[in-house]
């Protein structure tokens, strides 16, 4: 007697089991690649130079803050099978186009930086001006976009491209490695630690796109649900790993260059600090770096920001592909009329530093609404740890501002 149901075999929960590793990887690699951006990777080297081996602080303070970001917001967002624009509407509505629309100009000032970090990388590989970078760069996004069957390229461009950084970052880490016991010892004990609030939000700022785009990518994928709660909870860790491993290398090569004496080049800090660390053959390897942590980044935002729209206006979702595509065009062509991109960079960190709160805030408000999670029970200690973050990332991005405008504007 035959079953009209299909047997569960070895070999197809084999490829099941394999086919969710490799979407854990895939989404784990986005988030960090996109987090870990040219943002992330010149305002560590300014701040780095400024605050020398303090700066060890921000980097390990950032490290929790992520944790406690990420494992509130995928957490949420993954059981819920829902958007963080539609949980914002569940939670009150309307709200959803608030956020929506906040976390889409906060895309924007990071495309910014994204476009702006792919055309210094490309200046530092082949010495073509950043304008003529600016603009291959959004050419590149466009073609990526267009291509068929773009968001699995998308994965697998974050998963090979991430090793690649790694593995380049690690390599000039090693060579210009700085004293690590009087590192350690400044993460947990600064020599000044009022003044680093400015560095540790706005690195969080420049990475929490990253974390955005990973949380709208399982709902895409199909890790949603509470019964898929292990796989997401791991996709998490993942996501962090791998962006902690980078961040800790990054600071330890900058620093490794910059605590013997160094004056970096200020209008390509992060590719000097290589330069003068590695020789000329560690400022191509930067130029690099930054150009594959940039154009992920591009992608990765691009998909981000019009993700954050699509269920709300019908017309996007129906033509996704080609609103991405515009998002690209838009930024490239103001990132061309602005043409700062250092102060780009620094400000994109800032701007969604200050949005960071309100998003968080909503998302820790669904993880006690039956009608969002169903009966899933999320931890107490979690929900601690986030509305402390809450707290003191509005306090301080507000408080931060006049900092900014002191150090970098005026």
């Amino acid at each position: 007697m035959s079953s009209t149901h299909e047997q569960a075999t070895p070999s197809n929960l084999a490829t099941t089991s394999d086919s969710n590793k490799k979407a854990m990887l895939s989404v784990a690699f986005l988030m960090a690649t996109t987090s870990v951006g040219p943002g992330f990777l010149t305002q560590t080297t300014v701040f780095t130079n400024l605050y020398k081996i303090d700066m060890a602080f921000p980097v390990l303070a950032s490290i929790f803050i992520t944790f406690g970001i990420v494992m509130n917001l995928w957490r949420i967002v993954g059981v819920s099978g829902l958007r963080i624009q539609d949980i914002a509407n569940k939670v009150a509505p309307g709200l959803g186009y608030v956020v929506g629309i906040l976390l889409a100009l906060g895309a924007v000032a990071f495309n910014f930086g994204n476009i702006s970090g792919s055309a210094l990388g490309l200046q530092v590989i082949t010495g073509v001006d950043t304008l003529w970078g600016t603009l291959f760069t959004g050419v590149i996004g466009c073609i990526l976009f267009l291509a068929h069957n773009a968001s699995k390229r998308m994965d697998q461009m974050a998963r090979y491209l991430g090793l690649l950084m790694i593995v380049m970052i690690a390599y000039v880490a090693m060579t210009s490695l700085p004293p690590l016991a009087p590192t350690v010892a400044a993460a947990f004990m600064p020599t000044d630690i009022s003044s680093l609030l400015l560095p540790t939000l706005t690195i969080v700022g420049g990475a929490v796109g990253g974390y955005y785009t990973g949380a709208q990518r399982l709902v895409d994928i199909g890790l949603q649900g509470e019964k898929q709660l292990k796989n997401i909870s791991q996709a998490a860790w993942m996501g962090i790993s791998i962006a902690v491993i980078i961040r800790i290398l990054l600071f330890l090569a900058v620093l490794g260059v910059i605590v013997q004496g160094v004056t970096l080049d200020p209008a390509n800090p992060a590719a000097d600090a290589f330069r003068q660390g590695a020789g000329q053959w560690g400022y191509h390897i930067f130029g690099l770096v930054l150009f594959v942590a940039s154009i992920t980044s591009v992608v990765g935002n691009s998909y981000m920001a019009i993700s954050l729209i699509k269920t709300l206006f019908p017309t996007v979702a129906r033509n996704e592909k080609y609103w991405c595509v515009g998002f690209i065009l838009l930024t490239t062509l103001g990132t061309v009329c602005i043409n700062m991109p250092i102060m780009l960079l620094m400000l994109a960190g800032l701007v969604n530093s200050i949005i960071l709160p309100v998003v968080l805030s909503v998302i820790l408000y669904a993880s006690r609404r039956v009608d969002i999670i169903g009966q899933y029970r999320h931890p107490i200690s979690l929900t601690l740890i986030g509305a402390i973050i809450v707290v003191v990332m509005a306090i301080g991005s507000v408080n931060s501002i006049s900092g900014f405008i002191s150090r970098f504007i005026s």
